[in-house]
Parts: C-alpha cells; structure tokens; sequence
C-alpha cells in the first residue's frame, strides 16, 4: 500500500488543557499544523513544545469559516490527505492505517477528489460508550476544497474532477465537549448566515434549532416552519428533526396536542429512525398516556439499524425505548409483558438503581 502524506489541521483558543492528549491522538499524521486565533494561555507554547506547527491569527469579525480556510491555507501543497479536528478531539488508535486503506480502495482509475465520511461520537456515556453519534465529513484531498457558512461551517468542493465520498470503516473520532465553552456567538453568526444566504436551507434549519437551544420556542417554530416550506428542504432526516423540534417548543409552550401532532408528522417524515417514535413515547410518558407509549416505544424497537446519514441520538439506543416498554405495560397491567422489558432494559446498564427496582416491582406482580 502506497504511503500517503497526511496532515491533521485545527484552529483552537485558548485549549492548553486540551493540548498534550490531542497530540498524542494526532500523532499518526505526518505532521500537525495548527491555527490560533488569539490564546492568552499556554496553548500556543504547549503546541510548540510537541513539535506543532503553529500559526497566530487575528479574526474580526469572528467567523468559523474564515479561521478554517485560513487553517487550511497553512497546510503545505504536497499533503495528501488533510485531517480537520479540534482540540477537544481524539481518534481511537489505528485511525491512519484505516484512513489510508480505504483512500486507496477506489475502483475509480480516472481523475477524481475525494473526501472521507467516519463515525464520529459527539458525546459518551459514563461508560464510555456512544451518546449522539453520526458520521462526520472533515477528511478530505490537499486541493480543491474549502470551508462555508460563518458558523457550523462545511467543508465545500470547488474543483473541477468528479468527486468520490468514501466511507472509513473503523475509523471514529470521540468528542470531549467542555462545558465551560460558551454557545453564545452561535446564534448571531447563524442569523448572520441566514441573512447572508436566504435560500441556504441549511442554515434555516440550523437557525431554528439554535432557538430551541435558547428557548426561544416561537422562533423556533417559526423558523423550522419557513424551512420545512423550502423547496430545497427535501432531506427527508433533516425535516424528520425539525419537526420533532417543532414538536419539542409545542410541548415546552405547553400545547400538547399541538405536540402530538407534530410528532406524528415527525414519524410520517422518517418512519426508519427511532428518534421520533422515542421521544413522543417519552411525552406520552409524562401525559400517562401508556397505551400510545407502548406502542411507540414498541415500534422504535423494530427498527435495529442506526442512521448511517443523521445523527442518532443516544437515548434511542440505549435503556430507554425498553423502559418505557416496561413501566408503560406495567401499568396497563401487562406484568409480563413489564418484566420482559424491565429485564431488556437491565441489560444495557445493569447497576442503575432505578432499572433494578422496576425489575423487581415487575417480578412481584
């Protein structure tokens, strides 16, 4: 197998906690080029200290993507493959053998770019297993690329030959989210971007989830309903999300059977993902609605393969849709049906007090 030249790149602020375990996950790469945009820490001296390449830039006004370009200006020409990652980011060991191999696994013999697809784990359980997990998309050729959109920015193609999408088997990328990062420019730079950009569904759709984020639940609707009336809204993943964030402001406002509603539209968009089927099941919960939350949490059950193009939310794989099955069917007095469940939902995390009380509360009736 061809030796292929790769550079991880990354911009950061002041990340100096972050910096000696990033490193040594990025240490596979040829070389490790590194943007920063204004530390008043150790950050850049701590980098330079692992042999980092380090650039200092000032950005004003504030944008991701122009701090992510110029990032990627800083890459030498003769790279390869380039690796986007932050700081608070670490491939599992093993990534570069995994990244190499399937770059060359293309049966493409003519001109072509590629950029590469892998599961990237937003967020872990205690354990250490996936929570919010998709594949991510921050791989890609030296040439003919570059990053959109003033926030939750994307890596665009510009050339000119037929570009490839590979997928790298086993290749995963952990995130370690800090909770002492602030969201608050987020919102601003997605207002920007909408402004910016009106047909751009994709900020609309990013716009209307911020709002939720914020709480601000009739803008959220608002905005989520001007995305859903795009004609170019037509990822069927994408509008199966805000409508269920639709669904979520209607229930926070307290209008419930608007939120019903919602979530069955939610489930009429992508009746292949559990999401929607779990969290109406998780209102009806709160309603006492057992019957509908049995069956919903039923139906998520028989859906046993993850989205390999959205993300998927951690609590519709893990404990949750089985008990809700066991707590739903116990008080409609179907105790074995309960027990069953109570007993599938132990085995995702057997020490939980609670589980282990339903359990027994199962087995006694």
């Amino acid at each position: 197998m061809q030796k292929l030249k790769i550079c991880v790149y990354a911009i950061c602020k002041n990340e100096e906690k972050f910096v000696d375990s990033w490193v040594e996950s990025m240490k596979e790469a040829d070389l490790i080029v590194v943007t920063d945009t204004g530390s008043t820490d150790g950050t850049v001296e701590r980098l330079k200290s692992h042999g980092v390449m380090v650039f200092e830039e000032n950005i004003s006004p504030w944008r991701f993507d122009v701090a992510r370009n110029l990032s990627l200006a800083h890459v030498p020409d003769d790279v390869d493959i380039c690796v986007c990652t932050d700081l608070d980011e670490r491939f599992i060991p093993g990534w570069r053998v995994k990244l190499e191999s399937a770059w060359q696994k293309s049966e493409n013999k003519g001109p072509v770019s590629r950029t590469g697809r892998y599961i990237y784990n937003w967020s872990l359980k205690e354990d250490g297993s996936p929570d919010i997990q998709f594949h991510y998309f921050k791989v890609h050729e030296r040439s003919g690329f570059r990053w959109k959109c003033p926030v939750h920015e994307y890596v665009e193609y510009v050339g000119k030959a037929p570009l490839e999408k590979i997928f790298i088997e086993g290749m995963v990328l952990n995130h370690y989210p800090d909770a002492s990062k602030s969201r608050s420019s987020y919102l601003p730079l997605l207002e920007l971007a909408v402004k910016e950009d009106s047909k751009d569904n994709r900020m609309r759709y990013y716009l209307g989830r911020e709002y939720m984020y914020a709480a601000q639940w009739e803008n959220c609707i608002t905005t989520l309903n001007e995305y859903l009336q795009m004609p170019s809204s037509n990822w069927k993943d994408e509008r199966c999300a805000a409508v269920r964030w639709i669904a979520k402001s209607f229930q926070q406002l307290g209008r419930i059977s608007d939120a019903y509603c919602w979530y069955f539209n939610a489930i009429a968009e992508q009746p292949e993902m559990r999401d929607p089927f779990v969290e109406f099941a998780r209102l009806c919960m709160l309603q006492k609605d057992w019957a509908m939350a049995y069956f919903l949490a039923k139906e998520a059950l028989k859906i046993t393969e993850k989205s390999s193009t959205f993300v998927n939310m951690g609590y519709s794989w893990d404990y949750t849709p089985d008990d809700i099955c066991a707590i739903s069917a116990f008080y409609m007095g179907i105790f074995a049906e309960a027990k069953t469940h109570a007993e599938a939902a132990l085995q995702f995390s057997p020490t939980d007090e609670r589980l282990l009380n339903n359990l027994r509360l199962c087995s006694k009736s």
